[in-house]
């Protein structure tokens, strides 16, 4: 996987903790940059450990599958996308609470950060270098979620539902070019 493929599969794996920061930022009544920096730190914390989790689980069982693999990583990446899409276009409401408390943020984190463990798995098959990708998804989930904060606290609720969709499609554009690369039916 390519430094680009890597950066745009952690824009869209962080846009559900984007979308949660929105809410976050909505609810926080006189927003102050620790905030941000809480919010963001939980995230990208997360989101950088899930997939290690993923990978060293996947890591254990490569071998095995190795023949199914690009099969396995879009199923799991049309699956994560499907779900950021269906959620993006439904019409249910999540409830913002302002509390930036370690069990809330801990639970909001893990919540967030489910599909990152099952992109973990997917880099095990690809034979992903994992630590920069690690920190790259991190890093880039804690910028977008201390920025989706502040967008949150300024702008109210507009942009939750389109990042998940972004996130979504995202995740299904790249489950299918894995599953294109190895079928050898692009020619890149």
């Amino acid at each position: 996987m390519e430094l680009w493929e890597l950066f745009v599969l952690a824009v869209g794996l962080s846009m559900d903790a984007f979308a949660v920061s929105i809410c976050k930022g909505l609810s926080i009544r006189a927003l102050l940059p620790r905030h941000a920096l809480i919010v963001g730190l939980w995230f990208g914390a997360f989101q950088a450990l899930m997939p290690l989790a993923g990978w060293l689980l996947g890591a254990a069982f490569a071998d095995m599958i190795a023949a199914v693999d690009h099969w396995i990583a879009f199923g799991l990446l049309c699956f994560i996308g499907g779900n950021m899409i269906r959620e993006a276009l439904g019409r249910e409401e999540d409830d913002c609470d302002p509390s930036l408390a370690p069990l809330a943020m801990l639970v909001l984190a893990v919540a967030t950060s489910i599909d990152a463990l099952a992109v973990g798995v997917t880099f095990a098959f690809l034979r992903v270098d994992i630590l920069p990708a690690v920190t790259l998804i991190g890093a880039c989930t804690f910028l977008i979620s201390a920025a989706g904060v502040k967008v949150g606290n300024v702008f109210g609720a507009r942009y939750k539902s389109k990042a998940e969709l972004f996130g979504g499609v995202v995740l299904v554009l790249i489950g299918a070019k894995i599953l294109l690369e190895h079928l050898e039916l692009l020619p890149f």
